[in-house]
């Protein structure tokens, strides 16, 4: 369906034009959901910041998602119950693994942006901006992190997610825009020819091209 995440970004756009005249703030969700973001920003003549969001995994099994925690002053947690429960309810070794992610997070945010301020979603139409959806975790953390700063309207926009997962999440923001939503779908980057992890260098990279002076 996408060649790369730069041509996801550009299929995204396109179902997103009609908020430009919203003036959104793009927030994207690194490392992934930088190239996408970027098209979007440039496509819509928007800002964009990212928001840094680090999911949780469970006790032996990473890849399934206990929760995720999003980066600010007073960090937000969110936690999958199901999981939470099923793997025993370990308060100490979540708040370990929250510890453990935080400190990812404050690494990221200090080699992706240095020194440059973040934007104020206070008032603001935001639309949040991956390179896919799975579980929903990082994008739910994402939606109520931006809720908490006041953002006038919380948009998610992914180029793809499972049918059942975006039903289970449309009462927790605005607007859910996906370019696809299979009913058959077992992992992202099925959906993509080039679904390569982006390094940090290629991140920075990709930013600096976006807020470098033309």
């Amino acid at each position: 369906m996408f060649t790369d995440r730069a041509d996801a970004g550009r299929q995204l756009a396109a179902e997103l034009t009609g908020l430009a005249s919203e003036h959104p703030i793009i927030y994207a969700l690194p490392r992934g959901g930088v190239p996408v973001g970027i098209e979007i920003a440039r496509a819509l003549g928007a800002p964009l910041d990212l928001l840094v969001v680090r999911k949780i995994g469970a006790p032996g099994y990473p890849e399934v998602a206990l929760g995720a925690v999003a980066d600010g002053n007073d960090p937000l947690l969110v936690v999958n119950d199901d999981v939470y429960a099923a793997t025993g309810r370990d308060a100490v070794g979540l708040e370990r693994a929250r510890q453990r992610e935080l400190l990812e997070i404050d690494r990221r945010r200090r080699q992706y942006l240095g020194d440059r301020p973040p934007l104020d979603p206070f008032g603001q139409t935001v639309i949040i901006v991956d390179d896919g959806l799975a579980t929903g975790a990082t994008a739910t953390v994402a939606m109520a992190a931006l809720r908490r700063q006041d953002a006038a309207r919380v948009v998610l926009a992914v180029p793809v997610a499972p049918a059942d997962r975006l039903a289970a999440m449309r009462n927790q923001g605005d607007e859910i825009v996906v370019v696809d939503a299979p009913d058959e779908f077992w992992a992202i980057g099925q959906f993509y020819n080039d679904f390569h992890q982006l390094s940090d260098e290629e991140t920075i990279t990709l930013l600096q091209s976006m807020w470098s002076p033309a």
